[in-house]
């Protein structure tokens, strides 16, 4: 039966939307209109932006303690922990994830926003500071009214990955998902009412490009977060630069994995897969690129084609399903569109290509690999966003760290060694945000961005956590002790 939903979620009270404008969600694995919701527009971000407004300036929520807020945020923690198990599969429905990845989808915010609240409970909201001739009390204020735009990818963790540390530190929120993927996000909804949440303090309205647009661009706006293309974070940028809006953007991303000639080829075999299907390739982070020694290339290939031929790909409601579909018919094409470009620039293709036998329905594209890829292809530098691996050769570390670099994007990278001070060695001359050393692995609890065009800005742990406070210098002649009631931690 089709899901319907007629309200949305603004100022913390479930209100009529402004127009009659619905959202069709469809399934990714089935291709059927699942649900139907209201189209967030124009009117009805004037109104969320408006209450949130009303809650910053004249609200409690930025006075209130730092560990009262994070009281708050806990508790839309464990609302969502009771319900993980209907988020997951929401999220498999609207996305097409595999349940059992739909299920880290559902728990990771619960982490999120639990960890959010311990870093809050204890950040120094304010610090005595000695200058030459003075004393400063230097306070760290919340940001204010913050635009939060997220995509269907990883629809809720993205969402709490902005929304928790913005409520933490004091500020209000507009959330915008992706009208792909809007369905956990009334489950979100639901939490921050069950939690107590002040009015005006969290508004949740799903809508297009030209809702998001609208938003960024509004006056009443202090900072804008946003997960998506290149291309999208660029109009965005452009859009905050005119009223100097405070901005975080998260991008794309064409990672590269070295492999040193050291590696225990079925040891690292399992890490490598993950980088390259987690989600269908439909994550900005993943490993798309394999810098591999060209001594070891037909091995390496061989056992990555065996791997990625075991992959189950099919129903991503069943428990042995490792490979959904991707979102939409236009991703597919899209997909496809870089395999058949792959051919003809002269790559070749080593494993998959096509769509699987056996489900006719269904947005589904085999794991692709390539090899004979000179880094130069469009299919070596342009994210793709789908299961398609390019196999480079190298011959010498420096060529292997000189193609890891040679991208217009910097987010993430990883190496595959037994010598993991080599592997650190190496981490540190790659141009990326962040870097693993011998596995696939992003921690929530440690700080995620970009270098270069793929963003500016930080998620995630402390550094994270500041992008969404402002901090003012109180000034007084040298001597002067500021009052303990200054001092208290309050944000």
């Amino acid at each position: 039966m089709e899901m319907e939903k007629n309200s949305l979620f603004i100022g913390g009270h479930w209100v009529e939307p402004a127009s009659s404008r619905r959202i069709r969600v469809i399934c990714p694995s089935t291709e059927e209109v699942v649900a139907t919701v209201p189209e967030g527009v124009a009117a009805d971000m004037d109104h969320a932006v408006g209450v949130a407004r009303e809650a910053f300036d004249r609200g409690p929520w930025r006075w209130m303690s730092p560990v009262e807020r994070a009281d708050r945020v806990r508790r839309i923690a464990d609302h969502l922990a009771g319900r993980a198990e209907e988020v997951a599969r929401l999220i498999t429905l609207e996305n097409g994830s595999p349940l059992g990845f739909a299920r880290q989808q559902a728990l990771g915010p619960v982490g999120i926003l639990q960890a959010s609240a311990e870093l809050a409970a204890r950040f120094p909201f304010s610090e005595t500071c000695r200058g030459l001739s003075t004393t400063s009390l230097l306070v760290h204020e919340p940001v204010g009214v913050v635009a939060a735009i997220v995509p269907w990818n990883g629809p809720l963790y993205l969402a709490v990955s902005k929304l928790a540390p913005a409520l933490c530190a004091g500020c209000t929120v507009i959330l915008k998902p992706a009208i792909e993927t809007p369905l956990d996000a009334y489950v979100l909804s639901e939490a921050c009412e069950a939690a107590g949440l002040p009015d005006g303090v969290v508004s949740i309205v799903p809508g297009g490009r030209d809702a998001g647009q609208y938003l960024v661009e509004h006056p009443g706006i202090d900072k804008v977060t946003f997960t998506g293309s290149v291309e999208a974070g660029r109009k965005i940028m452009a859009s905050c630069a005119r009223r100097m809006t405070r901005l975080t953007l998260e991008l794309g991303g064409k990672s590269a994995a070295i492999v040193l000639s050291d590696v225990d080829v079925e040891a690292f075999i399992a890490g490598a897969i993950a980088g390259m299907t987690m989600n269908s390739g439909q994550a900005c982070a993943l490993l798309s690129r394999l810098i591999v020694p060209r001594s070891r290339q037909e091995e390496i290939v061989a056992a990555l084609s065996a791997a990625v031929g075991r992959l189950k790909m099919g129903d991503p409601f069943q428990e042995d399903t490792a490979l959904g579909p991707l979102i939409s018919s236009r991703q597919r094409d899209r997909v496809e569109g870089y395999i058949d470009l792959g051919r003809r620039e002269g790559a070749t293709i080593a494993a998959g290509g096509g769509r699987p036998s056996g489900l006719p329905r269904g947005w589904y594209v085999e794991p692709t690999i390539f090899v004979d890829v000179e880094n130069s292809m469009r299919i070596a530098q342009e994210e793709i966003f789908g299961p398609v691996l390019c196999v480079i050769p190298y011959d010498d570390e420096e060529e292997a760290i000189e193609i890891a670099n040679d991208s217009r994007y910097g987010l993430h990278g990883a190496v595959f060694t037994s010598d993991l001070d080599r592997g650190f060695e190496i981490g540190r001359r790659i141009r990326t945000g962040s870097f693993t050393v011998n596995g696939f692995a992003l921690d929530p609890a440690i700080p995620f961005g970009g270098f270069k065009e793929s963003g500016i800005g930080r998620e995630g742990g402390v550094e994270g956590f500041r992008a969404y406070l402002e901090t003012k210098a109180l000034t007084a002649p040298q001597g002067y002790e500021p009052d303990e009631r200054w001092t208290g931690g309050h944000a």
